[in-house]
């Protein structure tokens, strides 16, 4: 059986009108026109649908029951439709993302509120994972998008990396705040707050502290930058963060946490990137939501270049 969807519209049609003519006037089609689509249904179907009466036709009950289906196809065909719309105009779909803790929590629901104002019905999977875990969550094709500290590249990713520098965290009123820039000098024999060992950015800051000669006095061990700041604000400690958490603590504007930033040198990296699996074609819906993280981190960078400008 081979049914088409002008065969299934024009019997809705000719049985919500009851008349070929009426039928033919509101498709915008000629009489016998319809006449051969509904004679070439009922060929394709193996049975008849209407008795001819004097003229009129009068629908037998297989063609009562026929209607019930073909109303549920024709519905069905066109919700599709408008969903199918939906995605191409970035208006439906799903988006699955997976992000590191220090994104997690503001920035990246910054990122999210702002690309999805104008797109009410788009539903959002957003989990937070270490960055190893979000590697082999892309890798694995069980995500649309990744945001993480930049892995090794592997054939399995598609990644688009970011170099961001680290600032200092100071808190406000402190003598150090007044530097326009903050070395390990400023800092030696000071209390700290620092991630864990294993973490790229300990390790430079530790280096940076062993070349220039200065103690390294580590108070605070975490696992993410964020509740370092209550610790800065309360005088307790200063720490070298990545820029994202600074800018993500400024961003929620906490007046019980006053902390500024400034410039470190030497300069101590943080990568993170965009990853996307290689495997499969991103959806526009993914490929939007990347171009928008793009341009969010190439902002916050000249936020933060701005403000870092700013002593005192």
């Amino acid at each position: 059986m081979n049914l088409s969807f002008r065969q299934l519209v024009t019997f809705r049609e000719v049985m919500r009108t009851g008349s070929i003519s009426q039928a033919a006037r509101a498709l915008g089609r000629t009489q016998p026109a319809v006449s051969a689509m509904i004679a070439g249904l009922e060929d394709e179907l193996g049975f008849r649908l209407f008795e001819r009466e004097q003229g009129k036709l009068r629908p037998r009950p297989e063609a009562r029951f026929f209607a019930e289906e073909c109303d549920e196809i024709l519905s069905r065909l066109e919700q599709t439709k408008r969903t199918l719309s939906g995605i191409s105009k970035l208006e439906a779909g799903q988006l699955r993302i997976a992000c590191h803790p220090a994104a997690s929590g503001v920035f990246l629901p910054g990122v999210l509120t702002g690309f999805l104002a104008d797109k009410p019905e788009i539903r959002v999977s957003l989990m937070m994972r270490s960055s190893v875990l979000i590697e082999d969550l892309i890798a694995s094709q069980q995500f649309d998008v990744g945001f993480a500290e930049t892995p090794a590249p592997r054939p399995s990713i598609r990644q688009t990396d970011f170099d961001l520098e680290c600032v200092c965290a100071i808190p406000a009123g402190d003598p150090l705040a007044e530097r326009a820039v903050i070395a390990p000098a400023d800092l030696d024999g000071r209390n700290l707050a620092v991630l864990f060992a294993e973490h790229p950015v300990y390790a430079q800051t530790v280096k940076a502290f062993e070349e220039a000669g200065c103690g390294f006095a580590e108070k605070f061990e975490l696992q993410t930058f964020m509740p370092g700041m209550r610790f800065v604000a309360a005088g307790l400690c200063y720490m070298i963060c990545d820029m994202i958490s600074a800018h993500s603590h400024i961003a929620t504007r906490e007046r019980d946490a006053p902390v500024v930033f400034r410039p470190f040198r030497p300069r101590i990296g943080s990568r993170v990137s965009i990853l996307t699996p290689a495997h499969r074609p991103a959806s526009q819906l993914a490929e939007a939501f990347c171009s928008a993280l793009h341009a969010r981190i190439d902002a916050m960078q000249a936020e933060m270049t701005a403000i870092l400008g700013q002593p005192g």
